[in-house]
């Protein structure tokens, strides 16, 4: 049952496109954001309608963009990924800099995405290596950490108590810290008279795995006491933000963090009844862990980092088959309670196009790194906003007259009818100011739509 708290009280019996039209509402006219000024809220008004028409498929005022900015406050302040993972402060006042001298020319409002680097390296994070922890101080990111972190033989574990599983397997595997909870009993043992299910709780591995766990938090609570001091968040100064959450497919879900690539490719060929079996558990994991959480009322969409259904990851029938049945009830779950689900299709979709087309007109934001956007304009263009394919090695490396003539083309393949945002394929994460500056150069001279 979802978390209907602060939604209304007829909420259950809205239609799909009443709670779409509700959330699209609440986006469009806040009534709890402080805004610094009058013009700040102006301004959201006309960025936040320019979202609602793109997701809508009509034409708005002019293309939105999104930008790849990536670490760039971070490198313009000479701030490095290791100093604003383990030194909160510096990263906000690089942002608060960046953003007093290029928000309003880029439209875009810097906050710090950095992951808490102290925080990680006392619970012993293994699914990631960073600056500092795993690779060198001077390293500009993080880097995922491939393993297989649930063994073939698991699949009945995960499937039986996916809880039990997460807390005395899976998460001892992937925190160092959490290896004392290897010792405990499983939860659903402790029935009336627990003496001996408790017993656990006095050994040093159990306790030392709980005060590390504090030590984190407190770590945490200084982290966060910092950003409230110092950071601002983007709405409040006029630029709306249509994240909500974040969230995977199921299939990349098991792929990804518990099996790892080559297994599960394995998998679907030598266990596939016990993964498709996993399959829809995750799915339902996901649905509950969305639909439950805090900010569900206030959530607008919902993005999907889509890893391993690209063309060349699997054939058209494993794909139908492994990856788009569970991806799809997923879907239909949020878009069931007005939430806009932003696919971010990693690599090239060109041949999934046809297969991933049947949902409700405006209810899924297709973000496209490698595809072929004349074909996406032509299949999913009527239907649903489609974004990117602005390659970020151009915006790395290219020249901003390159950058320009690339933003001019895709604006003029996909911007008819509206429902086109222009962007990046992916992150870059060291990009060229000046081809930033160029993208909004080329949105503003050929992205306005003449009404």
């Amino acid at each position: 049952m979802p978390n209907y708290n602060g939604l209304p009280e007829n909420w259950a019996q809205l239609t799909p496109a009443q709670k779409r039209d509700y959330r699209l509402n609440q986006f469009l006219n806040p009534t709890d954001i402080p805004f610094v000024s009058q013009d700040a809220a102006k301004a959201y008004k006309v960025r936040a309608q320019r979202m609602v028409d793109v997701f809508n498929v009509k034409e708005p005022d002019r293309v939105p963009v999104s930008l790849p900015v990536g670490n760039l406050p971070l490198n313009l302040a000479g701030v490095s990924m290791h100093e604003a993972m383990y030194d909160i402060e510096k990263a906000i006042k690089a942002c608060n800099a960046f953003n007093e001298r290029y928000s309003e020319e880029l439209e875009y409002f810097s906050v710090p995405f950095v992951a808490p680097g102290k925080a990680m390296e006392i619970l012993d994070y293994k699914l990631y290596a960073w600056p500092g922890h795993g690779l060198s101080t001077k390293a500009p990111n993080y880097q995922f950490v491939e393993g297989e972190y649930m063994k073939v033989e698991e699949y009945k574990d995960f499937v039986r108590d996916p809880s039990d599983f997460w807390l005395r397997t899976y998460l001892p595997r992937i925190f160092g810290a959490f290896n004392g909870f290897r010792l405990l009993s499983p939860l659903p043992d402790i029935l009336e008279i627990p003496t001996g299910q408790l017993m656990p709780l006095a050994l040093p591995q159990v306790q030392n795995t709980f005060q590390r766990l504090i030590d984190a938090g407190k770590d945490l609570q200084r982290r966060n006491e910092i950003s409230a001091k110092l950071m601002t968040f983007p709405s409040v100064h006029g630029f709306p933000s249509t994240m909500g959450t974040l969230t995977v497919a199921p299939f990349d879900a098991i792929g990804d963090t518990l099996r790892g690539t080559k297994a599960i490719m394995m998998d679907m060929f030598r266990h596939a009844d016990e993964l498709l079996e996993a399959l829809e558990v995750m799915t339902e994991l996901i649905i509950h862990s969305v639909l439950n959480a805090p900010n569900f009322s206030r959530l607008l969409t919902v993005m999907f980092p889509l890893h391993k259904g690209a063309d060349g990851w699997m054939s058209a029938k494993q794909f139908d088959t492994f990856y788009w049945p569970t991806m799809k009830k997923v879907m239909d779950a949020f878009i069931n309670e007005g939430i806009i689900c932003s696919l971010f299709a990693e690599g090239g979709y060109n041949t999934r196009l046809e297969s991933v087309k049947d949902f409700p007109k405006g209810t899924v934001v297709w973000w496209f790194d490698q595809s072929d956007m004349v074909k996406a304009k032509k299949i999913l263009g009527d239907r649903f906003c489609i974004q990117g394919n602005v390659p970020s090695s151009l915006i790395v490396t290219g020249t901003p007259a390159a950058v320009k003539d690339r933003c001019r083309k895709l604006i003029e393949d996909c911007g008819k009818g509206g429902g086109y945002v222009l962007g990046a394929g992916c992150v870059a994460d060291d990009p060229k100011l000046e081809n930033l500056q160029a993208m909004m150069e080329a949105v503003r001279e050929y992205g306005v739509y003449r009404k």
